[in-house]
């Protein structure tokens, strides 16, 4: 593969960086994954993006599944593919795209883990003052009440949490912006937060949860902070903070049954990322039916 070749890879990191705004870590994922292709042709004798063709990419897929990967890294890459051809086609660099009629085999859907509501009751129910506590208790409940992904909330300012409204604006994936509910429980922990933020906080720092040195609260911390008190409050299960995210869609699902009401709360682009939800409410049912439901108390007595 020429050099030239890869220096398009800078460009289209560079465009999804400046025009798309995506995260580091997704552009990180987008130029691990066309590295890979890169690196591939080169063995191969490929010279340049334009000399592949559909075969070629179905090939890069393959050799991937022999190796190891997983369907759902296949998908991953071949996206990024796509969207990097496309790229190239509206740049002129290629007169069309090879990644078109290429399909990934399909990856088995995973249903994402939840607690329950006494245990989510349990885990939020921490004891203990101080600035530290305060702040992750409000950590806890806002994950738990409107639902927010781990970046969101680290990317949260002063200023976007409305107490007086009981709402926070967010900024979600593709940098869309959504305006979500704030429970009851969640705005007083909120409360108790922004009056102990003062002894934390560095004077000029916007961010609204901050670390013990004053500066923006890292994903990692904050990971940390939830595997802390899981482990206090004795959740025996293991817990991170997507878990927040799925048990507050679960549970509101299984309460309101409003499908699309729940994908804008979530900030989901497509309703069939919130439909696995609805697998997890009937999951839910199956179990009531097999400890409740005569029938089902004799065929497991066989």
């Amino acid at each position: 593969m020429q050099d030239g070749e890869r220096d398009w890879i800078d460009r289209f990191i560079r465009h999804l960086d400046v025009e798309r705004r995506l995260s580091p870590l997704t552009l990180s994922n987008y130029r691990r994954d066309l590295t890979a292709l890169a690196d591939w042709c080169a063995d191969l004798g490929v010279e340049r993006f334009a000399d592949l063709d559909s075969g070629h990419l179905r090939q890069w897929a393959s050799s991937g599944h022999r190796r190891g990967l997983s369907a759902r890294s296949i998908q991953r890459r071949l996206s990024a593919t796509r969207t990097y051809f496309a790229y190239l086609k509206r740049e002129g660099h290629i007169a069309a795209s090879p990644v078109g009629d290429v399909s990934a085999p399909k990856a088995p859907r995973r249903l994402p883990g939840n607690l329950d509501a006494d245990r989510m009751s349990r885990l939020l129910d921490i004891a203990g003052e101080g600035p530290i506590v305060d702040r992750d208790r409000a950590i806890l409940e806002l994950l738990y009440s409107s639902g927010l992904r781990l970046a969101e909330l680290v990317e949260l300012n002063l200023g976007e949490v409305d107490l007086a409204d009981a709402t926070v604006h967010v900024t979600g994936k593709g940098n869309k912006d959504r305006i979500v509910p704030v429970g009851r429980k969640a705005l007083e922990a909120l409360a108790a937060w922004q009056r102990s933020r003062a002894l934390l906080a560095a004077a000029d720092e916007q961010a609204l949860f901050v670390s013990n040195r004053g500066t923006r609260l890292s994903r990692r911390a904050v990971q940390a902070r939830v595997k802390h008190w899981a482990k206090v409050q004795g959740i025996d299960a293991r817990v991170y903070p997507h878990l927040f995210r799925h048990s507050f869609a679960t549970h509101l699902l299984e309460s309101s049954h409003d499908l699309r009401g729940v994908q804008e709360l979530l900030g989901h682009a497509n309703i069939s990322t919130t439909q696995i939800y609805t697998h997890l409410d009937f999951q839910h049912l199956a179990q009531i039916y097999d400890q409740t439901h005569p029938r089902a108390k004799m065929k497991s007595r066989k």
